[in-house]
């Protein structure tokens, strides 16, 4: 009985430590792109509406990150343009294309996406995002 409890007890704080892993943000950077939309890489010509974003090639994985959905959000320039970010302000994207240009852990938001989080007269950003 003790046993099973103790069981119990080490799986609970097990299920806690990983989900806490999987809240910890990803740093990159943001550019972003204009329309049309469409075609893309990963829906073809489907219409996903305008909260999207290419991925660069290490986080697009062959398009095992179509239809993801990141929360991004802007936490610093990269260039002169001062204070490019929105403050308190992030954004909800699906992933819906490949940035070839894009390195490392960089997104390319779609024109309105960016917009949101950022000055669009800064062009590249530095963000941080989780999968929701």
């Amino acid at each position: 009985m003790v046993m099973a409890k103790s069981s119990v007890v080490v799986m609970a704080m097990a299920m806690i430590a990983l989900n806490a892993l999987s809240v910890v943000a990803i740093t990159g950077e943001a550019t972003f792109y204009t329309p049309p939309y469409v075609p893309s890489a990963c829906f073809g010509f489907q219409d996903m509406g305008v909260m999207i974003a290419a991925a660069s090639p290490a986080l697009y994985a062959n398009g095992a990150a179509c239809g993801r959905r990141y929360s991004v959000t802007c936490t610093g320039g990269t260039n002169s343009v001062p204070m490019p970010c929105k403050t308190g302000t992030s954004v909800v994207v699906t992933i819906v294309d490949l940035c070839p240009g894009c390195t490392g852990t960089s997104l390319d938001l779609s024109q309105e996406a960016f917009a949101i989080i950022a000055n669009p007269d800064a062009g590249r950003v530095k963000i941080e995002f989780n999968q929701v």
